[in-house]
């Protein structure tokens, strides 16, 4: 009797107190050179390897904010922004206090046009241009890796 409660409580009652994910958006940067497709890369506070993403930003598109992100984070000053996102994958926000929350990260291509040295987060942050395998390699969400793998 009490595991069929048991049960029945978490089927039932259990989902009404599970939050639905967060959402972030992502900057997946890329140009192609004659080496071919490079992404870039930056530094988390954390110092992984990841995609320039933030928060929806109220009165903007989510391309829109993507390019924001890509800018204050990788200096990415003019680029072509994907319509809609190539894709998205499931993750944990992690904050510094060690709470850990799950999260959605959609994520839009920009076709980079315009580099600049100087950016709001360069001196909090790395930036690394590589190829979609070594990008691969460096990120270590599995989510991301099959993101690129497909990009």
């Amino acid at each position: 009797m009490l595991t069929s409660m048991r049960s029945v409580l978490s089927e039932t009652v259990m989902p009404f107190f599970r939050r639905p994910p967060v959402l972030q958006l992502a900057a997946l940067c890329h140009r192609q050179t004659a080496r071919g497709r490079e992404i870039l890369l930056i530094t988390s506070s954390h110092g992984r390897w990841i995609l320039p993403k933030g928060w929806p930003i109220d009165g903007k598109t989510s391309g829109e904010t993507a390019m924001k992100e890509a800018w204050e984070e990788a200096g990415i000053k003019e680029g072509d922004v994907a319509n809609d996102p190539v894709g998205s994958f499931m993750t944990h926000k992690r904050y510094d206090d060690g709470r850990a929350i799950p999260c959605e990260t959609a994520v839009y291509a920009i076709e980079v046009k315009k580099v600049a040295n100087k950016f709001p987060e360069a001196e909090k942050r790395e930036r690394k241009w590589v190829s979609v395998e070594e990008a691969t390699d460096l990120v270590d969400d599995t989510g991301l890796q099959r993101l690129l793998q497909k990009f």
